[in-house]
């Protein structure tokens, strides 16, 4: 089937074979110009509201500029393509040409979700990322979500970086081979998930400020850069179609929002949510993920599926390491029974003042919420990265406790998201890597080592000199998790993941609908109880102890007679006594 192509309002429209209509919206330019390989510049048309508009005889593969008013030629903000880099003539792109061998594929339930987060780049581009896919199938994953491939500068980034939000990374591969990508997915049964920045613009390549001041708002600011103003009707019309963009031309099966804290005012989410959705087929399942530290619940009610569980994950990482620097430090103070909050509740912080934020409240009441609601992860791109040294679970926690903490992961209604190599074992670092040259390099570096410099660790100039550089090619080569040498026990890991995966869809994931928390308890330091009422009735028990020492069930504690679907250990009742570092799961039919 021929390709599916979006109606944009921005950037170069096929129209025919060989006419191209270009919009731009550049409010703060006299005249603007198409500047074309080895053709004269054709005078774009001048409209009311700052918009330029031309019609030229040229068709898909056409190189082209844009020419203000001064003779700087930039690229095209919707630019579909970039032949290079982010400083590269955009390219003309015929939206239809891919033939969709899937093109029935509808999705999946976001019941049924198991995600799996990886960087396209060091997964060898869009190709090789296609390459992986059976054995992340074979793994029991139903989604793959993909870190940011907007076009960013140079070879190597995270993709918080992207300034062409409508252009793969050409480094990656072509508009052809992400589609092939998602292709193969949906061949697979796999969904596939994008996540998208939407609050800032990376701080190279971005020239929309000079012919469009009014994108960007002058009283408020991001810690990444200029604050977008989507209080403007144009700048809200970019975004939202973006998103539709990439659900409609590349058949994503949904969406995962970067850091929308940072989105003001936050009405727009779901104005622009609502928007999207009204353009997605009948009966194709679409999904919409937020990041958001203000943990506000309101938004997980309708319009979207669910939020990243940042709370989840410090606690997590709180009982495995005992670490509480940063924002650890919300954590630290009864761990326990935080992680059972979590677990029944989803946020932690549900309006408490937050230490580490200075006292600010954060966040609203969750418990009404479904655990579908919420996005489980042991690590990610963000909690591994963002440290000095990119260190992984594996090399930071006891690995009993971690893998007890793995079975409570898979196995709870929540929904899960595996961080690619954590299904091996990886113990290869994840780091924080750019391509920036001259003065911007030097200050991403440095910028880098002074954040580590209020923790004790690296009060020691010495120590902070030994942090990675981001733009050192090194840095990204150490952060592939598949390169050698691979974990001993790699197989292992691999076989538990499997295990607990064909558990999760075979006895959980079909009654998740309508499930929610009954009741918990905390059993001991690093030890919890929790109980679920499933879709169906069935009643889900799990007692997972992260910690160090056997724990007693209370007598009045009455679990199931039967014997539990999965045992992290052997070798003591856990209706009376549980191991250490060990989960037990059961489930009780309904009556």
């Amino acid at each position: 089937m021929r390709g599916f192509a979006a109606d944009l309002s921005f950037g170069a429209t096929l129209i025919a074979s060989n006419r191209t209509r270009f919009r731009l919206w550049a409010p703060a330019a006299r005249r603007v110009s198409v500047a074309i390989e080895d053709r004269a510049p054709v005078s774009m048309h001048r409209e009311a509201g700052g918009w330029f508009e031309a019609f030229v005889a040229c068709g898909a593969g056409t190189r082209y500029r844009y020419r203000l008013d001064d003779g700087t030629l930039v690229p095209d903000p919707a630019s579909r393509r970039q032949d290079g880099d982010v400083g590269g003539a955009s390219i003309v792109v015929d939206p239809s040409a891919y033939s969709w061998r899937n093109a029935g594929w509808q999705g999946r339930p976001w019941h049924e979700t198991v995600l799996y987060e990886l960087h396209v780049g060091l997964c060898g581009g869009f190709a090789g990322t296609a390459e992986k896919l059976p054995e992340l199938a074979e793994l029991g994953v139903t989604a793959v979500e993909l870190m940011p491939i907007a076009e960013f500068p140079g070879s190597r980034n995270w993709g918080y970086d992207g300034v062409l939000p409508y252009a793969p990374e050409s480094t990656y591969g072509s508009p052809d081979d992400l589609k092939a990508l998602i292709d193969r997915a949906h061949g697979l049964g796999l969904m596939v998930f994008l996540d998208v920045v939407y609050n800032h613009f990376g701080p190279e390549g971005n020239w929309i400020g000079r012919y469009a001041p009014e994108f960007f708002r002058s009283d408020m600011s991001t810690p990444w850069g200029d604050a977008v103003d989507f209080r403007r009707p144009e700048v809200s019309r970019f975004f939202i179609e973006n998103a539709i963009y990439w659900l409609q031309e590349y058949r994503f099966d949904g969406l995962r929002f970067d850091a929308v804290h940072a989105i003001e005012p936050v009405g727009w989410l779901s104005e622009m949510a609502g928007e999207v959705r009204a353009h997605v087929e009948y009966g194709r399942h679409v999904h919409f993920v937020l990041e958001n530290d203000d943990n506000l619940a309101s938004l997980l009610e309708d319009t979207f599926d669910a939020q990243w569980n940042d709370d989840a994950h410090h606690v997590l990482h709180v009982l495995l390491t005992g670490q509480a620097e940063g924002y650890y430090a919300d954590y630290a103070e009864a761990p326990t029974e935080k992680l059972l909050r979590a677990l029944r509740e989803g946020f932690v912080f549900q309006g408490e003042p937050s230490t580490f934020r200075g006292g600010r409240r954060r966040g609203e009441s969750s418990a009404r919420l479904s655990p579908t609601s919420f996005v489980l992860f042991l690590q990610n791109h963000d909690q591994i990265g963002n440290r000095a040294f990119g260190e992984r679970l594996t090399t930071l926690a006891d690995p009993d406790a971690l893998r007890a903490a793995v079975a409570l992961q898979l196995l709870s209604p929540h929904i899960p998201l595996v961080f690619m190599g954590e299904e091996e074992g990886s113990r290869r670092p994840f780091l924080y890597f750019t391509d920036y040259r001259d003065e911007l390099a030097d200050a991403v570096r440095e910028g880098r080592r002074r954040e580590f410099a209020a923790f004790p660790p690296f009060a020691d100039p010495e120590k902070r000199e030994s942090i990675p550089g981001p733009n050192d090619p090194a840095t990204f080569e150490a952060s592939n998790p598949f390169g050698a040498p691979a974990a001993d026990d790699r197989q292992d890991w691999r076989a538990l993941y499997r295990h607990l995966l064909s558990l999760r869809a075979d006895v959980i994931t079909r009654r998740l609908v309508g499930a929610r928390a009954l009741d918990g308890l905390v059993l001991g330091e690093g030890a919890v109880l929790v109980r679920w009422r499933l879709g169906d009735g069935a009643l889900l028990v799990i007692v997972a102890n992260l910690g160090a020492h056997l724990v007693p069930v209370p007598d009045e504690i009455r679990l199931p007679s039967r014997a539990p679907f999965y045992a992290g250990r052997a070798g003591l009742d856990p209706l009376k006594i549980v191991p250490a570092t060990s989960t037990f799961a059961w489930l009780e039919p309904a009556a």
